[in-house]
């Protein structure tokens, strides 16, 4: 008897260990679904400010930035980022960017704003490698970009591949709505997560 529950418990611990692992994989694997089901709506660029419901208050959905692909994609999962951001903002406000001149947190936009996002996934220890090999891009992952004039973008990896099957496609808006398309190094990576609450 003895003999069995010492040989069990490895077992026990190994089944424990791959099945969070499973779950994790899992989750990214939704959230990389659930990106993809952004593209079926037609999205005009629009990065207006809005006034918006708190918590989970959205941009009408005819309307968004980049940013909105990954906070809708997140929404599907039940992660608010929008009441995430900003809770983290007024608790480290002076952690955060301040580009914009403001003098405290605002629910309406900081969550929409590339810098904040990377900065709250920063702090939230999901950063991942930034490389150019691009095996390291899983589904489910957010990426940000540099582009041309030192603007920020940001976007969520899928789970389709690119037709020559080396990269996977990236879920984003940047001007024509939100599209998948092979664009994982069109631009300097700046950030790259993977974040789950």
């Amino acid at each position: 008897m003895v003999y069995m529950k010492r040989n069990f418990l490895p077992l026990f611990f190994y089944f424990l260990v791959t099945s969070a692992a499973f779950a994790q994989s899992d989750f990214y694997q939704q959230l990389a679904d659930s990106s993809l089901t952004l593209i079926q709506q037609k999205v005009v660029y629009d990065p207006t400010y809005f006034r918006i419901d708190y918590p989970n208050g959205d941009v009408p959905s005819g309307k968004g930035v980049c940013t909105d692909v990954v906070i809708r994609a997140y929404r599907k999962m039940g992660i608010d980022l929008q009441k995430e951001v900003h809770e983290d903002m007024k608790a480290n406000f002076s952690l955060y960017p301040k580009f914009w001149g403001l003098k405290r947190p605002d629910k309406n936009i900081d969550h929409r704003r590339v810098p904040n996002l990377m900065k709250y996934f920063s702090r939230h220890e999901s950063e991942q490698i930034i490389s150019n090999n691009a095996a390291d891009y899983l589904p489910g992952d957010v990426v940000s970009w540099r582009l041309n004039g030192g603007l920020t973008h940001i976007g969520m990896v899928s789970a389709q591949k690119s037709d020559d099957g080396k990269r996977f496609l990236i879920v984003h808006n940047i001007g024509a709505g939100q599209v998948l398309e092979d664009c994982l190094f069109e631009f300097e990576i700046i950030g790259h997560y993977r974040f789950r609450k």
